[in-house]
């Protein structure tokens, strides 16, 4: 038995599927009504019906244990990635704006546990836990759910006094929403559009909508909203502007509005994805709109996220572990390397050639940085970038002797895989050679949930005390018995 019937069908992937959600007992598909006998009006067969329907009656008992598992570790590694942010200039510049501005203390402001609006309070915690860039991505789809997705819901949540039992089919709604759309406009959107601006402002309305308990009609109105604010330009990477951090912020806060003005009955476009004038033609080259539906309610696509172990563009992390594969996670001194040779796609060249970061946060994005500080240290960790780092000898020497190269076979099988392969050659010709296709946090090779706890704490440490970091893990770990989620933080507020 299986949650939905979709009009577009595919075949089972069994890479996607879990069996345990097969075998569970699901209301009869009749009773759902997920396919209706006869549309009542034009737009009933839209695409934003379709999800509006699923949004609309996914519940809690829907879900496999291992999905509503993973749901719990997304939620938790977001909140770490939100306090991390704290002290970071955009995060702080954005909360003084807030502060001015007032508000109903409705929703929590992670990085200084105050109160607000919700529309301001997911800005804000949208923005703070993307600036570390830690925060989630779902590989396939080129997207990072949880800074946008995350905090619209939670705000939300807060806002309504919501369960935890509530708040998790909310997130796996508004996750898989915004999964399939980016899956849909492909990587030719990537090209100018932030994934993760736009796409995140759908995934955030619908778990918003989900939140409220919105019909299906409704949470097509509000992924017309939605879709009509989305936006997100990649010209920010050529002055390293902080505009990124204002993609997930906005996309965040955009998905409060939209579901607030649906509840309310301000109407949006229902084919505001597949229309003529549509998101789809408008953002994309080559889009699939079946990408949306295929499966849907049958194949849980969010479950194929991955949890960053590296604190850096997700680009770069197959290339930081084919350096370690390489070297043995040994450090080696510059002098002792003659040249390192990095293959990896086209589309992580265009985005990761900076040579010389100037800023800790341009070092992210750096290839070369990342690789040297892999070479030397043997990891590349959230602590790892900083100005004395950009600044050291060693790694400058080491950053002048990489050189990047393109892979042909390694850009086909992207956005499926982000290989690379590294040769490390040293000064006596020996050649060390490293490979990854899956890098480490990938649903292929996961964080174990004690990875998870270590990178939680590593992101929070002196952030807030001990004590608040063990109550939010066994919070967050046991979100669905929470009786109210506005209550999530309270007792750990002080310790911060």
């Amino acid at each position: 038995m299986v949650l939905f019937s979709c009009p577009l069908q595919s075949p089972t992937s069994p890479a996607l599927l879990d069996k345990r959600h097969m075998e569970q007992n699901f209301p009869p598909v009749e009773q759902l009504q997920y396919i209706k006998n006869g549309a009542t009006n034009m737009y009933e067969d839209s695409i934003s019906r379709h999800l509006g329907r699923f949004v609309s009656q996914l519940t809690y008992e829907h879900l496999s244990k291992d999905q509503i598992y993973k749901v719990k570790t997304y939620f938790l590694d977001w909140i770490g990635s939100a306090i991390a942010g704290q002290d970071q200039p955009p995060i702080k510049i954005m909360l003084e704006v807030v502060h001015s501005l007032g508000g109903k203390p409705e929703s929590t402001v992670i990085p200084d546990s105050s109160r607000t609006m919700s529309l301001l309070a997911a800005m804000v915690n949208g923005a703070s836990s993307h600036v570390v860039e830690m925060d989630d991505l779902h590989r396939e789809s080129i997207f990072h759910p949880a800074a946008a997705i995350m905090p619209a819901i939670f705000a939300m949540a807060e806002r309504e006094h919501t369960p935890g039992r509530k708040l998790i089919p909310a997130i796996a709604a508004g996750y898989e929403v915004g999964v399939r759309i980016a899956l849909a406009v492909g990587p030719s959107h990537y090209y100018y559009w932030h994934t993760t601006a736009t796409c995140g402002t759908f995934g955030a309305a619908a778990g918003c909508a989900s939140i409220l308990g919105l019909d299906e009609e409704r949470v097509a109105w509000a992924l017309g909203s939605a879709g009509t604010q989305a936006a997100g330009l990649w010209e920010f990477l050529v002055e390293s502007a902080m505009s990124k951090q204002l993609h997930a912020g906005k996309a965040a806060l955009n998905g409060v509005l939209s579901a607030l003005l649906a509840q309310k009955g301000f109407t949006g476009a229902q084919r505001i994805l597949e229309g003529k004038k549509g998101f789809f033609r408008a953002t994309s080259r080559e889009f699939d709109e079946s990408k949306c539906l295929k499966g849907l309610g049958k194949e849980f696509l969010f479950e194929r996220n991955s949890l960053k172990y590296h604190a850096s563009c997700g680009h770069t992390h197959s290339a930081i572990d084919a350096t370690l594969d390489a070297t043995g996670k040994r450090s080696i001194m510059p002098d002792d390397i003659q040249e390192v040779k990095v293959y990896i796609y086209q589309e992580a060249l265009d985005l990761l050639r900076e040579v010389k970061p100037e800023t800790p946060y341009l070092a992210k994005f750096s290839l070369p940085f990342c690789i040297a500080m892999a070479l030397k240290y043997g990891h590349v960790e959230f602590t790892d970038f900083s100005t004395s780092r950009l600044k050291h000898p060693d790694i400058i020497q080491l950053m002048r002797k990489i050189t990047l190269h393109s892979d042909s076979e390694f850009t086909r099988a992207y956005p499926n895989k982000w290989p690379a392969r590294v040769e490390v050659i040293t000064r006596d010709g020996i050649t060390l050679k490293g490979t990854s296709d899956y890098p480490k946090g990938d649903p292929e090779n996961p964080l174990s949930e004690e990875e998870l706890f270590k990178k939680f704490k590593t992101l929070t440490d002196g952030l807030i005390s001990r004590t608040a970091s063990e109550t939010i893990i066994e919070r967050a770990m046991n979100l669905e018995v929470i009786s109210d989620v506005g209550k999530f933080f309270l007792d750990t507020e002080k310790d911060y």
